[in-house]
């Protein structure tokens, strides 16, 4: 097999993987309630610090934003706009990547504390006002994509490095 066909099926098995990931730990923050709302802790959202080891981290984390909020009925603007908040984070982290690791994360908390509370006041009718949304959107992210999602890149970075880190 060619190496750019091998190269080309890692990506594609990377990104299938990372949106499995992120369906499923949406489900699990769906169970105990944190995964939608005005206060949300999608712990899904700590995979997008994957984006500091592997270009297929953008597609996987924004076809998994998008099946999650799919399969858990949100309206088509969460689905659409949601999907698109992720996809930014992740195309932004990637670039940042190289600059510092401390900034992969900042892209998702922005993108999702900016785009989400216009979602949750005009797709919901939440009642809250844009602001309000904004803060507690982003402690969410902070929470989940930041502080998880550096968790998770300080504890398996070494097994991270050597499965995701492939070139393409």
């Amino acid at each position: 097999m060619k190496t750019k066909t091998k190269l080309s099926i890692l990506f594609i098995v990377q990104a299938g993987v990372i949106a499995a990931l992120y369906v499923v730990l949406t489900f699990l923050s769906h169970l105990a309630g944190l995964d939608s709302g005005v206060i949300q802790v999608r712990i899904s959202e700590a995979l997008c610090i994957l984006s500091a080891f592997t270009p297929a981290a953008i597609p996987g984390l924004t076809i998994g934003c998008f099946l999650s909020n799919l399969i858990n009925g949100c309206v088509w603007q969460d689905i659409l706009f949601g999907t698109l908040a992720t996809f930014l984070g992740a195309l932004l982290g990637y670039l940042l990547r190289k600059v510092s690791v401390w900034l992969v994360p900042v892209p998702t908390v922005l993108a999702n504390a900016l785009i989400v509370p216009f979602v949750l006041v005009y797709a919901y009718g939440v009642p809250d006002a844009w602001w309000f949304c904004f803060l507690t959107v982003g402690a969410g992210e902070l929470i989940a994509a930041f502080a998880l999602g550096m968790i998770l890149y300080f504890a398996a970075r070494k097994p991270l490095e050597k499965v995701l880190s492939l070139r393409y």
